[in-house]
């Protein structure tokens, strides 16, 4: 729209060429003035620019021309150029007043939108920077979800071997399967055949059963009938004792040589002491054996029924038996939890058994010491413990619980308890079915196993620390701490002695003295260490053994003579 105007204007003073050259320069100023560019100094560069492409395209023959020119020549020239210079730029400067009004109509437009279009700018850079926001995120989604594809597909991977070994052992274990079946075809046709011949041999074991109950209850019957003619000898050798003891009083008192004789064969004519397996004792006056037996004590002793066996129990958990009549030692039984407070052996000297500080009973045979069973069922310390004389495999327990518990030594197991009271600290057995018990109370209770009653009590001590039974069952020697020692009748329940002595004094709670086989003389040791010993007929001064160095803790009469003694870490064998 320019373009009549700019071709109108009056053309350069330069002649020829310089004159479109000048037209040029303006044509471009004018561009230049539209687009907010500075006119005074566009067109200079512009035409230098132009001059030099129109040097440059007549090069060769300005070239030519200038060789011929002189210096003041080329100074003319250069003068005509600068003049030239001056009068375009004062034109220049011309046109530019005059077309100033129609610039800034011409630039007024586009000054406004330039302030929109900044403004469209800006936010669209907003909104690109939110573009690139998002994308980056997307971006970051894009490389997690990548990832965990690449995770998922590997773990597929994964699932699928494993569900091929799953298939392959499912197919193996289905073929084990078919296998174990026809096993199990054939172990159940076998199972059958041996329920079946179970079942035949069942009932053979019922039969055999049947006899040998039929033949227990025939061979009970049998022993107690035999222990019941037994007290009735034992009675009668009792009253034949007792005959011939007066008829000797009477001797002594008469002076008659024939009362004598004729009391020697009464009592011949009844039953002798030694046939009824033990020896007359008489009242031991020297240590014939001394034993280094127990480390702690020895706190029970105890000889095989018509044996010169010793068994003693100590401090150290062992059982240990020795031969009475040289001090050997013949076996040592192990396997006790805790000290030994009292033994017993069963009256066919098959078992011993002993009462343990570890609430348990231990069992042994006597022959070859095999330990047979371990009886639990006391929950504190076993103070005592006695075998039947009339059912082989039966012992009574007495323990810090306050109960009283029969066994039956064949099976190991419990058959009965009794609650008492009061703490029992001994007990012995008196027939098949009574017990006797002395308590910590003082009392001296008799009770009933079958049906585990107390059916008598009687009042002994302040604290009765041991009972022992005699040999023919009609005696009871009780101790006390009292420092007393009583003997009842079992018939009468009555005191029919009463033992003591200045220096005696009961070693503890479970001080065991004994009563001879006999039955005539009483011994009980003392916590100065000497062994007391009465008569139970003449019931006067005891006789005392000195020898202990420590108080003695046990005492047992052989049936055979001798009598045994223990201390804190000796055994003495008096004679």
């Amino acid at each position: 729209m320019f373009g009549p105007t700019l071709s109108s204007t009056s053309p350069s003073p330069l002649a020829g060429p310089g004159a479109a050259s000048a037209s040029s320069s303006s044509s471009f100023f004018w561009f230049r003035l539209v687009f907010n560019e500075d006119p005074t100094e566009a067109p200079w560069p512009w035409l230098r620019t132009e001059a030099t492409g129109r040097a440059a395209s007549i090069s060769p023959a300005a070239a030519e021309i200038h060789g011929r020119m002189t210096m003041a020549e080329a100074e003319a020239g250069r003068a005509a150029i600068r003049r030239a210079l001056r009068s375009l730029k004062r034109r220049h400067l011309a046109e530019e007043g005059a077309h100033s009004p129609a610039i800034e109509a011409l630039t007024r437009p586009f000054a406004a939108h330039a302030l929109e279009w900044k403004e469209k700018a800006e936010k669209h850079e907003v909104e690109l920077q939110h573009c690139y926001k998002a994308q980056s995120r997307l971006s970051e989604q894009l490389v997690t979800e990548i990832e965990e594809g690449k995770a998922s597909k590997a773990l597929l991977k994964e699932k699928e071997a494993m569900v091929t070994s799953l298939q392959a052992e499912l197919e193996k274990s289905s073929e084990e399967n078919v296998q174990l079946k026809q096993s199990l075809d054939e172990k159940t046709k076998a199972l059958d055949l041996l329920i079946q011949e179970h079942q035949t041999v069942k009932a053979e074991h019922e039969q055999a059963l049947t006899k040998l109950k039929a033949a227990e209850d025939e061979n009970q019957s049998l022993i107690d009938r035999w222990m019941l003619e037994k007290m009735k000898d034992a009675e009668k050798l009792n009253e034949a004792n007792a005959m011939y003891e007066e008829m000797v009083l009477k001797l002594k008192t008469a002076g008659v040589g024939g009362i004598q004789l004729n009391a020697q064969q009464e009592a011949d004519g009844i039953i002798r002491r030694s046939e009824a397996g033990y020896m007359e004792t008489s009242i031991p006056s020297t240590c014939t054996v001394t034993i280094r037996a127990h480390d702690g004590g020895c706190g029970s002793l105890m000889f095989e029924h018509n044996s010169d066996k010793l068994i003693s129990g100590g401090q150290d958990q062992t059982l240990k038996i020795w031969s009475a009549s040289t001090g050997a030692l013949t076996s040592t039984l192990h396997g006790c939890l805790g000290s030994v407070n009292d033994l017993a052996v069963t009256n066919d000297n098959k078992f011993v058994v002993a009462a343990c500080s570890s609430n348990k009973l231990f069992v042994w045979e006597v022959n070859g010491g095999r330990p047979r069973h371990t009886l639990t069922g006391h929950t504190k310390n076993v103070s005592s413990v006695d075998a039947s004389w009339v059912k082989s495999f039966v012992v009574a327990s007495s323990s810090n619980d306050r109960t009283i518990k029969t066994w039956d030594l064949q099976t190991g197991f419990c058959k009965s308890t009794i609650m008492s009271a009061s703490n029992p600290n001994s007990l012995a057995f008196i027939d098949g079915d009574i017990i006797c018990s002395g308590h910590r109370d003082g009392n001296l209770r008799l009770w009933d196993v079958r049906s585990g009653k107390c059916t008598t009590q009687i009042a002994a001590h302040l604290d009765v620390t041991s009972v022992c039974v005699s040999r023919s069952k009609n005696f009871i020697l009780t101790s006390g701490r009292d420092n007393v020692h009583n003997l009842f009748d079992v018939r009468t329940l009555e005191i029919c002695g009463t033992f003591r002595a200045m220096g005696n004094k009961v070693v503890g709670s479970w001080s065991k003295p004994c009563i001879s086989p006999d039955e005539n003389c009483i011994a009980a040791g003392s916590s100065d260490g000497s062994v007391y010993i009465w008569s139970r007929l003449k019931n006067g001064t005891p006789t005392i053994l000195e020898g202990h160095s420590s108080p003695v803790l046990a005492s047992a009469w052989c049936g055979l003579g001798p009598l045994a003694t223990s201390d804190r870490n000796h055994i003495y064998l008096w004679s």
